[in-house]
């Protein structure tokens, strides 16, 4: 079941509402990345204070660990991990793109769909997009994606051409055909999900996105981009893509990215986004706040007694009062300073859980802004204080 309804509009950024079967999503928002079943170090009730209203988990990874056996005993995964709204899968092709390695040739891709050797055990592997329908039905994900082939932005440090591109997205629409095929042969009660593919060329893209339109899904996702190429060119298929895609159905930008890439794939008409980037960043010690990024290894930090961003209300900036009147959490840099030093684990727990938080409340904000008809001068203002630096 997907039900999308559009509530505001302010030039092409939209506010609107998305009803799945695990529950209602409210649009545009960001998706933590769990990618094995778990957004790494947060904890799944930190992620509902945070207001975490949907997750993504990996079809690849889910399929060769734990596996489809354990999927099944526990009915899928929300059970398994405990996660009670919903969920949206990848279909295992960005996974198949970062296995290429260098030269292209670790694995290879044919009409039927991709031999590989597991990353785990090197085990013989082949992903059909049959079978990635059959996974993501055992998984009863809210959300499925088609099994698409992630067109390189260059392999062997040669760009990839517009033939090549056009060849890459041309089986990746037969793909989208043969997922849903296979889709409704089984039944799923969910919602799949096209992907609009073309590399670097807006005719290529064009092309995908009307083809994938005439299909009529449920909803469709912009791939291939933020895969090594320019943020220019980045930009230049965010601007041309979202809009052209059908008004009524909802639009997903895949692994993008920074805050500044979020407010722009909304001003362009974007309403779902995931990517690794705030829990990667904070591993590394990475924050992002309102006024800027803050690199918490920087000696610069270590007598710091201020929180990481005066402006947050995170369990790791302000903390949280319990029914008795105590505090708890609400920590200075100088404390998480120290923790990155001593290579403690709560250091990137805390990281990951402001990332995230503040990932989640500039969607919010967002929102609140389109329905008062502000983006505009709301984008202005963000923007000005992301450069003022911490």
């Amino acid at each position: 079941m997907l039900e999308f309804e559009l509530l505001a509009t302010e030039g092409r950024a939209r506010r609107g509402r998305l009803t799945l079967n695990h529950g209602v999503v409210q649009t545009p928002i960001f998706m933590p990345v769990g990618t094995y079943g778990t957004v790494k170090g947060v904890l799944p009730a930190s992620l509902h204070e945070m207001g975490a209203q949907i997750i993504l988990g990996n079809t690849f990874h889910l399929w060769l660990r734990p596996g489809l056996d354990v999927m099944r005993r526990f009915g899928g995964l929300h059970r398994f991990e405990g996660w009670s709204r919903p969920i949206l899968t990848d279909s295992g092709g960005f996974q198949v793109w970062s296995l290429a390695g260098a030269d292209g040739r670790a694995r290879k891709i044919t009409e039927e769909g991709v031999h590989f050797a597991s990353p785990i055990n090197g085990d013989k592997l082949f992903l059909t997009p049959e079978l990635s329908m059959q996974i993501q039905t055992v998984l009863d994900s809210d959300i499925v994606m088609q099994l698409d082939e992630c067109t390189p932005w260059q392999t062997a440090g040669v760009e990839t051409t517009e033939a090549q591109a056009r060849r890459s997205m041309a089986m990746s629409l037969r793909w989208a055909e043969r997922c849903r095929v296979e889709f409704e042969r089984l039944s799923n009660r969910n919602a799949l999900f096209g992907i609009v593919q073309g590399g670097m060329y807006e005719s290529l893209r064009e092309e995908s996105l009307q083809a994938l339109a005439a299909m009529d899904l449920p909803g469709y996702a912009i791939g291939g981009v933020s895969v090594g190429e320019p943020k220019e060119q980045m930009r230049r298929i965010v601007a041309h893509t979202p809009h052209r895609l059908p008004a009524h159905k909802p639009r997903y930008l895949m692994g993008v990215g920074t805050p500044e890439d979020l407010v722009d794939g909304v001003a362009n008409g974007v309403d779902l986004f995931d990517c690794v980037m705030p829990t990667r960043n904070a591993r590394n010690g990475h924050l992002f706040t309102r006024f800027g990024d803050l690199k918490l290894r920087n000696a610069r930090f270590r007598e710091d007694e201020g929180p990481i961003d005066l402006s947050c209300a995170c369990y790791a900036c302000k903390g949280r009062t319990a029914p008795d009147g105590s505090v708890s959490g609400g920590f200075s840099r100088a404390y998480l300073h120290h923790l990155e030093r001593c290579g403690e684990m709560l250091a990137p727990m805390l990281s990951s859980i402001h990332n995230l938080h503040y990932y989640l409340n500039l969607m919010a904000e967002i929102r609140q802004a389109l329905e008062r008809g502000g983006f505009e001068a709301w984008s202005r203002q963000f923007h000005e204080d992301r450069a003022r630096g911490v």
